[in-house]
């Protein structure tokens, strides 16, 4: 259908009018997935209202999921999501290097937990966090926030995507803009594609962050940011001291805008965390996820945030309907101070290094060359189209997370990389790991 066509058909003098207009034509089939709808000045001349009106109705669609932003290149209608997803391939008989999930021998056993505090209940009208979680929660948290510890607040969410899900939510307005990492987090970039806002991709080296991409989101109108300050997903990267102080110095001036720390790994990374929230910051929050660690079934997350915004995450986990089980917060509480677990999860921390090291020894020896890594995989550089290297390493017997996977940006140019989660392999199974790799990398360049 042509633009003209599309702008002169549709009917509508208020938003809900103009959007229910147009969800017609998308459920009937007439606007295709895709396809661009009328910029916004045409659309409000066509139909005779004010152009804010306009705006509104494509945000509606927006919120429902139905179109999304393009920036410049305009309002589209909505491909059906085709984002990947973490975990394993049950389906598969492909021997999985692709799931990105902990080594289940390293996580702790809930059961003597469980029992310890089953037995208390809890009912309608409680606190949404356990108090004793709470307040072990702050020392933790605001001790890594110490330029706004005082103002430190702490909630529990279920699990980091939820706790996301919910700060942006709760912040941002569909068609607002959010600074992603590029690469990034898979389920971070879902979060950010449904719920109807705009992202900017930040590019990530081997420091984390860039200062300039960063830069760049803030310019472009970015009202939050999402950064990994260590193991980051998928590159391994970690911030450097001096890198977290010059991404600090950036965000100084827009002391509104909400940064988001994502520190999934925190308890089993081998590298410092290095804080990107500046001194004073109005708008902030630190979240750190039990899933690497205690089990991604235990489906918490602990978010240290500043009053304001802990309060607009408070109003959608209101006591009884959407907080985090109690049972849950207090297993969670007892595996965090047994002193066994504690040493569990060092022992966990040195054998994800450890196998992180020895998998790039295998690719180094095998020709392939990948990034210094924090984190459950190893970001290989393939020199060569990743999704056809991840097809010819599948020809191999092994299933890999193609680098493509990871984009932000639909115009980014091709990956040349692999995601390897290979921490349950032994040494002989990383060698032939990377054999594999490093023939199907020739393989995807054609050369024979």
């Amino acid at each position: 259908m042509t633009e003209d066509a599309t702008a002169q058909g549709f009917a509508g003098r208020t938003a809900a009018e103009i959007a229910a207009e147009i969800r017609g034509r998308i459920d009937r089939g007439a606007l295709a997935p895709g396809e661009a709808l009328p910029p916004v000045r045409r659309l409000a001349a066509d139909l005779g209202v004010n152009r804010n009106t306009a705006v509104a109705a494509y945000r509606q669609l927006a919120a429902q999921g139905l179109v999304t932003s393009h920036g410049r290149g305009g309002t589209r209608v909505a491909q059906p999501d085709q984002v990947a997803r973490e975990g394993f391939s049950a389906a598969s008989a492909l021997r999985d290097v692709a799931s990105g999930n902990p080594d289940p021998r390293f996580l702790p056993d809930p059961r003597p937990a469980l029992a310890a505090v089953a037995g208390r209940p809890v009912l309608y009208g409680a606190p949404a966090i356990d108090p004793e979680l709470e307040a072990w929660a702050h020392a933790w948290l605001s001790g890594d926030l110490l330029p706004a510890s005082s103002r430190v607040r702490v909630t529990a969410t279920s699990g980091a995507a939820d706790a996301l899900d919910r700060l942006l939510a709760g912040s941002l307005a569909p068609g607002d803009a959010v600074a992603i990492e590029e690469p990034g987090f898979l389920t971070g970039i879902h979060l950010v594609r449904v719920g109807g806002y705009r992202a900017i991709a930040v590019p990530v080296d081997d420091e984390g962050m860039t200062v300039s991409g960063l830069r760049r989101a803030l310019d472009a109108g970015a009202r939050a940011i999402v950064c990994t300050p260590r193991a980051q997903n998928p590159t391994g990267a970690a911030l450097s001291r001096a890198r977290a102080a010059e991404l600090r110095a950036v965000l100084a001036d827009h002391p509104y805008a909400l940064v988001i720390e994502d520190d999934h790994f925190s308890l089993l990374s081998t590298r410092a965390y290095h804080p990107i929230v500046p001194a004073g910051h109005e708008r902030f929050a630190l979240v750190r996820s039990v899933s690497k660690f205690l089990g991604p079934d235990l489906g918490v997350a602990l978010v240290g945030s500043d009053p304001e915004t802990a309060a607009r995450l408070g109003l959608r986990l209101r006591p009884g309907t959407a907080w985090v089980s109690h049972l849950l917060q207090r297993v969670v509480l007892a595996l965090l101070t047994d002193p066994a677990v504690g040493a569990g999860l060092e022992r966990a921390s040195a054998h994800y290094a450890r196998q992180g090291e020895l998998l790039r020894a295998a690719l180094g020896r095998a020709g392939v060359g990948s990034a210094p890594a924090d984190g459950l995989s190893v970001w290989t550089d393939v020199a060569a189209p990743a999704n056809a290297a991840a097809e010819a390493l599948a020809r191999r017997g092994w299933l890999a997370r193609s680098g493509d996977a990871f984009r932000v940006a639909s115009g980014a140019a091709p990956s040349t990389h692999l995601r390897l989660t290979g921490h349950e392999l032994d040494a002989g199974g990383m060698d032939e790991l990377a054999r594999a790799v490093a023939s199907a990398a020739v393989e995807a360049r054609g050369e024979r």
